[in-house]
């Protein structure tokens, strides 16, 4: 169900005809609790003592990348947890893995989820918008009963030693693949996270999804406007 205080009217920018009917959601944070992925990663270094003794091993490097980004050091660990997979290898694991995950209790907003139902429903273009990779939030929303849901999300590639992050859809970039896809305004956004500004502020209407009090003062703050905020279990 959709719960939470709606505290004003939808904004005029982006209330074209097409926009109207589009409506974005994050994944992570707002379909799923928690980071898909990541979790993922974690099972791939929990369930193979050869991944851990790899990680080990890449310590000074993933220390040192630490010391001037925190994200090259994330894909570090992420790039050696994906060593010796190919291609159509990492689809069987990721899907293997997504299997098992909607299968575990609380893992997803049911809130959340009758939401996009209902947008569904109501014949609005539903678009999932996530920094979670393709594959895996793929098989997670068709294992949900929803194969057909349009997606923009991050992306790998092959490399010499298995797979890399190629596309890592956050922030910005999520505007700008959305652009490429020819979406360029949108109604609705359903967001948990500040990193979604771009996203947010190109929404007729931003919607905050169990945030803190001051997360919602910092993006109203940020927006010049005041947002909807929604609590969902």
């Amino acid at each position: 169900m959709f719960t939470g205080e709606k505290i004003h009217a939808p904004a005029q920018a982006g209330s074209d005809a097409d926009a109207s009917r589009t409506v974005l959601f994050d994944f992570d944070g707002v379909l799923f609790q928690g980071d898909a992925f990541q979790l993922f990663i974690r099972h791939r270094y929990a369930s193979s003592l050869m991944y851990r003794m790899l990680a080990m091993l890449c310590m000074p490097w993933w220390l040192l990348c630490g010391v001037f980004s925190q994200r090259l050091a994330s894909r570090t660990l992420i790039h050696v947890a994906l060593c010796g997979l190919g291609t159509q290898r990492y689809q069987v694991a990721a899907e293997a893995f997504a299997d098992q995950l909607v299968r575990q209790p609380r893992q997803f907003y049911r809130d959340g989820l009758s939401v996009l139902r209902r947008h569904l429903a109501e014949g609005d273009q539903v678009i999932v918008v996530t920094g979670c990779e393709r594959i895996l939030v793929a098989r997670l929303l068709s294992q949900l009963g929803l194969p057909e849901l349009r997606i923009v999300a991050s992306q790998l590639k092959p490399g010499l030693f298995g797979m890399r992050v190629h596309m890592h859809n956050v922030g910005r970039r999520k505007v700008q693949n959305l652009a490429t896809q020819g979406v360029t305004n949108w109604r609705l956004a359903y967001s948990d996270s500040f990193q979604d500004m771009p996203m947010l502020k190109q929404a007729a209407e931003a919607v905050l999804v169990n945030g803190t009090p001051k997360l919602c003062k910092r993006v109203e703050k940020a927006l010049g406007r005041a947002v909807t905020r929604v609590a969902w279990y």
